[in-house]
């Protein structure tokens, strides 16, 4: 059996290496769901992995370096999530709803954890940036969406679907102010309703 090479030698070490830095992220994530953003240290996620300290600055410079790439990674997971759901989709109405309805589950089951990276140092200065280009780019799907479906002018999709996308942080803290599955389906609902509603009128 001829032994491996330098190359499969160096990818199965990356591979090792990733799998082992997504289990600390892993153990992160579970603090913060867990306690005060505070108590998350490189002292404890070692421990919460069943690693040793060392290993853990081997992965990560320090504390604010693991909560930025815990935070890019849940963004990116949740980036990846919606826009699987709104791809399964054919028509516009599902596209919204898709979206909106999976808003709604990331706020019930992250949203806690988001807030407390943010709070905590965890978001990225370059965040902003990457979430604008991941909006720019759902913008442009959903427009090109409308245009095709609904008839209406290039520049009228593009500011309604805006305008529309830019609505969701007010649903999210309507649900937040009642959070049950109840008013997260009515919630969906009516925004859905007042999307396609107000889309339609621009034709």
């Amino acid at each position: 059996m001829a032994p491996p090479t330098a190359t499969a030698t160096t990818a199965g070490s990356r591979s090792r290496a990733d799998a082992r830095r997504e289990a600390l992220l892993d153990a992160a994530s579970r603090l913060v769901e867990g306690g005060p953003i505070d108590e998350v240290t490189m002292e404890s996620v070692a421990v919460a992995a069943g690693v040793s300290r060392p290993l853990v600055y081997k992965h990560f410079a320090n504390r604010h370096e693991l909560l930025r790439a815990l935070y890019e990674r849940e963004s990116a997971m949740l980036h990846r999530e919606l826009s699987i759901a709104v791809g399964r989709c054919e028509r516009l109405e599902d596209m919204f709803r898709a979206l909106v309805e999976g808003a709604l589950r990331a706020q019930a089951s992250r949203g806690a954890t988001f807030v407390a990276l943010a709070a905590g140092g965890g978001r990225p200065r370059g965040q902003r940036g990457v979430q604008q280009r991941r909006d720019a780019r759902t913008v442009r799907h959903f427009a090109d969406r409308a245009v095709a479906e609904l008839g209406i002018e290039e520049a009228s999709a593009v500011t309604g679907v805006r305008i529309a996308l830019g609505s969701i942080p007010v649903v999210l803290d309507q649900w937040r102010r009642r959070r049950t599955a109840e008013h997260a389906g009515q919630l969906a609902d009516a925004y859905v309703r007042m999307v396609m509603g107000g889309l339609r009128s621009l034709d």
